[in-house]
C-alpha cells in the first residue's frame, strides 16, 4: 500500500477510514522485519501521524489498529525519532495504563477499573509498542528515565494480581527491558519502587507458592499437574527482570530477608515441571542465573527444610533440589559438548549453550565451597571413591567423566568453571584433584592458580577424609600421574641403544628444542619455587628459598 496516500488521508479521514486504512496496511506488513530504506521519510511521517491520532479521544477499536501500525513501524529503529519524544512516550504510557510522570503518591491513588475486551487490547498493544520503542531507541530509553516511566510500571506491579495474562507479560518484560538497557534505573526501581518485593510477591502469586514454615514451601507432589504456559511465561520474564536488579553489591539486612525469601521460591520452582520438557529446562535455567546473583549465604534455604525433612546422612538437610541442579547440568553438558564442537566459531548456539551450562557449574561450586553437606552430596554423585583405574579418567559417559572432559574444552570458560568445580569437590587439594582427573587434565588449572608444585587452594574445608577402596590403594603405585590411570605396561625405546646412541638422540633432541626456542615457536618454562610458571631461564637464575627457619627431623 502507497504510504503517500495513507500519509494524505490519515490527518482528514474519519475514525472508521482510518481504522480500515491502518488495518490494511498492518495487514500487508505484518510479517515485515526489513524495511525498504528509500521510504524511512514516510514511514517516520507515519509514525508521527498515527501518534497525533491517538493523542485525541477516539474509541478503543481504532487506538487498538493505531497501535498495530506503530507496532509495526517501531520494528525499524530508524524511524522512531517522533516517537522517542516525551509526548510520544507519555501517549503511549497512557494507552498502556502505566502513570508515568506522576509522584508516587498520584501513582499509588490512582486506582484502576476493570477492563473490557477492546480496552485489554489496546493496553497489550501499546505495551508492546513501548518495548520494541525502548529496545530499538537509546532516545527513548532516556525519555523513560526522565518521565519516570519506572514509577508508572512499579505502580503497576501493585496490581499484578489483578492482570490479564498478557497485560502481565508485556509489564514485566517492559520493565525487564528497561532494567537490562540502562543499569541507572536498577537503584531507582530497587530502592524507590521496591521492584525487588514487588517482583518477588508476583513471582509468588504466579507459580501459587504455600508457605508451611520460614523460607519453606508446600511440596508439589508427583501428582502435581505442570505449570500452565501463561503462568510459565510471566513467571520467566518476572525472574529475568529479578536477574537485573539483583546485580547489585550493595546489601543490608532487609535485603537478606528478601533474598532468601526469592531462594525459597526459587527452590520451589526448581521442582516444578511444565507442560513441554524445554519449557521446564529454560525457566530452571531462568532460576539458576537468580540463584548465582543471591549472597552464597542465602543457599542454605535450598536444603534447610525442617517440615518436609531430609536425609540422615547429611544432617539432616534435604538434598532433592541439588539432585535437580546435578541431573539439569548432566543434560546441559551434553548439549554443550555436541554443539560447542561445531558452531563454536560461527554460530550464536555453541555461545547460547555455553552460557546455559556455566551459571549451573558457577553455583554448584559456590554452593559447594560454602556449604559442606551440600559438597558432600555433590562430590558422592560426581566423585564416588574409585575402583576401577584402568581407564582415563576422561572416558566413559559418568558425570566425572564427562566434566573431566570439559577440563580440557577449546572454550576457555567452559574449561575453567568446570576445573574449579571439581578442585573444590576435593577441597581445593592439589593432590586429591589429580587422583580423579591426572596432571595433565588438571595443568591448566593448576597454572592459574599457581599450584604446579602441590599444596590447596586459600579456602578452608573440614577435616572429613576421604576413604580409599582397596581397589585404588593396590592400584596406586602403577598409576601413571599425568595420565590418571593404569596403563599397559610399554616396551622401553631405549633398552637396546647403546650409551653413544642414546647421547646422540639425547643431543639431536636438545638441539630440536634449542631451534623452536630460538624461532619463537615454543618457550621452555619452568616452576618457580611458588608454584608459578616462568620463563626457563628466569627459575635456573631464582634463588632456592631461605629455609633456614624451618624445623628439621
Amino acid at each position: 500500500m502507497d504510504l503517500n496516500s495513507i500519509l494524505t488521508q490519515l490527518l482528514t479521514a474519519n475514525e472508521e477510514d482510518i481504522e480500515k486504512l491502518l488495518q490494511q496496511y498492518s495487514r500487508e506488513n505484518t510479517q515485515t522485519f526489513s524495511f525498504d530504506q528509500k521510504e524511512e521519510a514516510l514511514r517516520s511521517k507515519l509514525c508521527q501521524g498515527v501518534l497525533t491520532v491517538l493523542g485525541r479521544p477516539a474509541r478503543p477499536s481504532c487506538q487498538k489498529t493505531c497501535l498495530e501500525t506503530l507496532r509495526i513501524l517501531s520494528r525499524d529503529k530508524r524511524v522512531l525519532a517522533p516517537v522517542a519524544t516525551r509526548e510520544g512516550m507519555l501517549v503511549l504510557a497512557g494507552m498502556a495504563r502505566l502513570r508515568a510522570g506522576q509522584g508516587e503518591d498520584e501513582q499509588n491513588g490512582s486506582g484502576e477499573s476493570a477492563l473490557s475486551a477492546e480496552e485489554e487490547r489496546v493496553v497489550v498493544e501499546a505495551l508492546k509498542c513501548l518495548c520494541n520503542v525502548v529496545y530499538n531507541s537509546p532516545a527513548a530509553q532516556q525519555v523513560s528515565v526522565d518521565v519516570q516511566l519506572a514509577g508508572g510500571l512499579c505502580a503497576s506491579l501493585r496490581a499484578a494480581h489483578a492482570w490479564p495474562h498478557e497485560v502481565g507479560l508485556f509489564t514485566l518484560r517492559l520493565l525487564f527491558l528497561l532494567s537490562a538497557l540502562r543499569p541507572d534505573v536498577r537503584g531507582v526501581l530497587r530502592r524507590e519502587g521496591h521492584a525487588v518485593r514487588l517482583l518477588t510477591e508476583v513471582l509468588e502469586h504466579t507459580l501459587d507458592v504455600q508457605w508451611v514454615g520460614p523460607y519453606e514451601a508446600a511440596h508439589a507432589g508427583p501428582q502435581a499437574l505442570p505449570m500452565s504456559t501463561e503462568d510459565n511465561e510471566r513467571a520467566m520474564e518476572a525472574l529475568k527482570a529479578l536477574f537485573n536488579l539483583t546485580l547489585s553489591e550493595a546489601r543490608d539486612e532487609e535485603d537478606d530477608h528478601q533474598f532468601r525469601l526469592i531462594a525459597a521460591i526459587l527452590r520451589h520452582l526448581l521442582m516444578l515441571k511444565t507442560e513441554t520438557e524445554d519449557k521446564t529446562e529454560e525457566a530452571h535455567s531462568h532460576a539458576i542465573n537468580l540463584l548465582n546473583n543471591l549472597p552464597v549465604s542465602c543457599l542454605d534455604v535450598l536444603i534447610n527444610l525442617p517440615v518436609q525433612g531430609g536425609l540422615e546422612k547429611y544432617g539432616g538437610k534435604n538434598m532433592e533440589v541439588v539432585q535437580v541442579l546435578l541431573d539439569f547440568m548432566e543434560k546441559r553438558i551434553d548439549k554443550t559438548v555436541k554443539c560447542l564442537c561445531f558452531f563454536f566459531f560461527n554460530s550464536k548456539q555453541g555461545s547460547n549453550y555455553k552460557e546455559g551450562l556455566t551459571p549451573v557449574l558457577s553455583l554448584l561450586t559456590e554452593g559447594s565451597r560454602c556449604h559442606r553437606e551440600i559438597r558432600r552430596y555433590i562430590k558422592a554423585q560426581v566423585l564416588p571413591p574409585l575402583k576401577d583405574v584402568k581407564i582415563r579418567p576422561e572416558i566413559g559417559s559418568a558425570i566425572r567423566n564427562k566434566l573431566v572432559r570439559l577440563m580440557t574444552h577449546v572454550d576457555m570458560g567452559v574449561k575453567q568453571t568446570a576445573a574449579e568445580f571439581l578442585f573444590v569437590l576435593c577441597k581445593e587439594s592439589v593432590d586429591n584433584l589429580l587422583k580423579y582427573t591426572g596432571y595433565g587434565n588438571a595443568a591448566g588449572l593448576l597454572v592459574a592458580r599457581g599450584l604446579l608444585a602441590g599444596g590447596r587452594g586459600e579456602t578452608q574445608y573440614s577435616e572429613d577424609e576421604d576413604s580409599d577402596t582397596e581397589e585404588y590403594k593396590s592400584a596406586k603405585p602403577f598409576i601413571n600421574p599425568i595420565t590418571g590411570h593404569v596403563e599397559e605396561p610399554m616396551p622401553n625405546p631405549i633398552e637396546e641403544m647403546t650409551e653413544e646412541q642414546k647421547e646422540y638422540e639425547a643431543e639431536k633432541l636438545a638441539n630440536m628444542f634449542d631451534k623452536l626456542s630460538r624461532q619463537n615457536v615454543i618457550r621452555p618454562m619452568g616452576v618457580r619455587p611458588d608454584g608459578t610458571l616462568a620463563p626457563l631461564e628466569e627459575t635456573l637464575c631464582d634463588p632456592p628459598e631461605d629455609n633456614s627457619g624451618s624445623d628439621s627431623d
